[in-house]
């Protein structure tokens, strides 16, 4: 019996055993981009607030990514196009001076992107979905990837200094504000935080296709689970390794590994 064939980059001489019909979500057209947003609105927490009031500048710390919002939008002058209208949602912390007192709050970034996503009129039902009426419109699906941004810089404005006033408070999802130990501040009430953010992200359209891929075997892990009967804890207990890391500090750090941070 010939030798199976692992996931990874196939050998040559690997034989194909039969063509595999899947349904999968085929990729028609993706982005990456690279933002700096600069003068990013900061909604602060309560306590947040009080302290940037009494600030002279804040200190980056960090931004984490809380979540992102898609909507897809055909175009109808360019069949095929789609808009996608994408809403990130940050919290970001920072540090007042002087005082050092922690701050926290939450930044709203908007951006369009346009790509192809083809067109296509089918209906799709399946029994494991709920039951609800179909989309009459066949939309791609949006997929956006990213990685937590990075904080570059922080400042605090005095409200009266000729800055234009928010059209109208930002609708905040409940889910995003539960994110935060204290309700936010999204009125002009005080002063203002803004952040510059660098962000990193891969966009793409997907459409639900049926395609024909070659099949070597079927997929059989070629190793045993880790671990050990229930009650056998010590033969668990010495397969782990001794944490060294843990007891004397590394030498040096990896670059990669805070550079979210400004600390």
């Amino acid at each position: 019996m010939a030798d199976r064939v692992a996931p990874g980059p196939v050998d040559a001489a690997a034989v194909i055993q039969e063509a595999v019909s899947v349904d999968t979500r085929k990729i028609f057209d993706s982005c990456r981009d690279k933002d700096c947003v600069d003068d990013l609105r900061v909604y602060p927490t309560v306590s947040s607030q009080n302290y940037l009031d009494s600030a002279m500048s804040i200190r980056p710390k960090s931004a984490e990514l809380l979540y992102v919002s898609l909507n897809v939008e055909p175009i109808s002058f360019n069949r095929g196009y789609y808009t996608i209208d994408c809403t990130y949602f940050y919290r970001v912390s920072g540090e007042a001076f002087p005082g050092g007192q922690p701050l926290l709050g939450l930044a709203v970034f908007d951006k369009r992107v346009m790509l192809f996503g083809s067109e296509g009129s089918a209906m799709t039902f399946s029994s494991d979905e709920p039951e609800k009426l179909p989309d009459s419109r066949d939309l791609p699906k949006a997929v956006l990837n990213a990685v937590d941004p990075i904080a570059l810089y922080m400042k605090v404005v005095d409200n009266d200094n000729g800055l234009p006033p928010d059209l109208e408070p930002r609708v905040i999802p409940s889910f995003i504000s539960d994110a935060f130990p204290e309700p936010l501040v999204l009125t002009d009430s005080g002063r203002r935080w803004y952040a510059t953010i660098g962000q990193f992200s891969i966009i793409r359209l997907e459409r639900d296709t049926q395609l024909l891929i070659p099949a070597y075997d079927y997929s059989m892990p070629d190793k045993d689970c880790p671990g050990s009967t229930p009650d056998d804890p010590c033969e668990l207990f010495s397969r782990i390794h001794f944490p060294m890391d843990e007891f004397f500090p590394p030498d040096s750090v990896s670059g990669d590994t805070e550079y979210r941070s400004m600390i």
